[in-house]
């Protein structure tokens, strides 16, 4: 098992950080209240957040080059770079996904902001438990780290093969469990979660799109933790890279959120650097890929995919998402 570099002050350091990230950008949220986040803010936060994430590389880089010499700081922030951007990029997924289901529901752009709050709330407290549970694992079966590998080139081969399908958002069988059992308001009642209807308690679609969003990151979570384990084992690396690419999921979102059909050959690139991930983890006890070549062909593959997205036009337009209009069977018609 590789040398984990998380000290109790790291851990303390680094957890009373996001804390007080979280707590800016929470009351920040609530000074500006609803509003339709256009793309010059989305652009300052991602900058703001890509900034806070080279900061804590530089003070990890420069805190263990202090006590555990120059090398084990060039690999642990090289570590550290490689997987906060592979998690960067299959948050691109994530996004488009987010987008489809934000169009579904017809939510409106000023309510948007409060879900994506919720959802990375949700995601930071899932992901924690994830990689922790992951690493305690890989620490007593080292045969694990094999069907982690076999499972990204499984999940890549079926991303590949998937890319230019629409998602059918309506035979989702989470959406039909959550119609099921709750009494869903056919329209919103401001940003709230809960309403009444004719004296009936009702769930608002704005409290099914945040439980669908925290479903569509247990999917995602458990293609992209295992991705982070095959760059590194270092539970402290596997978590801070996946924690500050989460934080800064929302304002992506709102930056890519209005691109995602110019870059419809991004998927095929995810494609190629899942299944190169899951190739190196299963290789793992034969040759170990360095992490500098494992970053190298992240980008390249990235940046290939993105500027052919832009120079090869899409075979055809993605169909509109349906608008949010269905409800219960036996939910009678209720009053605006």
């Amino acid at each position: 098992m590789p040398m984990a570099t998380g000290t109790p002050l790291m851990w303390t350091l680094f957890a009373a950080f996001v804390l007080a990230a979280l707590l800016v950008d929470f009351f920040a949220m609530e000074k500006q209240g609803a509003h339709r986040v256009t793309m010059r803010e989305a652009a300052v936060w991602s900058l703001v957040w890509v900034a806070v994430s080279l900061v804590f590389v530089g003070w990890l880089w420069w805190y263990l080059g202090g006590h555990e010499g120059n090398p084990v700081a060039d690999t642990k922030a090289l570590e550290f770079v490689t997987g906060y951007l592979v998690e960067k990029a299959l948050a691109v997924d994530n996004i488009f996904v987010f987008l489809m289901v934000f169009t579904y529901f017809a939510v409106p752009p000023e309510y948007q902001k409060r879900v994506l709050m919720f959802g990375i709330l949700g995601a930071l407290a899932l992901r924690a438990v994830m990689i922790l549970v992951g690493a305690w694992l890989i620490a007593q079966f080292h045969w694990i780290l094999y069907l982690f590998g076999a499972f990204l080139v499984f999940t890549g081969i079926k991303m590949w093969l998937a890319t230019g399908q629409e998602p059918d958002l309506e035979a989702n069988p989470a959406l039909k469990w959550i119609r099921r059992h709750m009494r869903i308001a056919p329209g919103y009642d401001g940003e709230k979660f809960f309403t009444v209807r004719d004296g009936v308690r009702m769930a608002t679609p704005l409290f099914v799109v945040i439980l669908l969003i925290g479903i569509v990151d247990i999917v995602f979570a458990v293609d992209s933790i295992p991705a982070i384990f095959a760059i590194t084992m270092d539970p402290f690396i596997v978590l801070t890279s996946n924690v500050f690419a989460i934080l800064g999921l929302r304002a992506m979102y709102f930056l890519l959120a209005g691109m995602h059909e110019r870059f419809h050959l991004l998927s095929y690139g995810l494609a190629i650097v899942l299944v190169f991930i899951g190739t190196k983890m299963l290789l793992l006890d034969v040759y170990k890929i360095p992490v500098g070549w494992s970053l190298g062909f992240t980008v390249v593959v990235l940046a290939v995919t993105m500027v052919l997205s832009l120079r090869i036009p899409p075979k055809g337009k993605v169909q509109a998402a349906y608008p949010f209009a269905a409800k219960r069977e036996d939910e009678p018609e209720a009053r605006a």
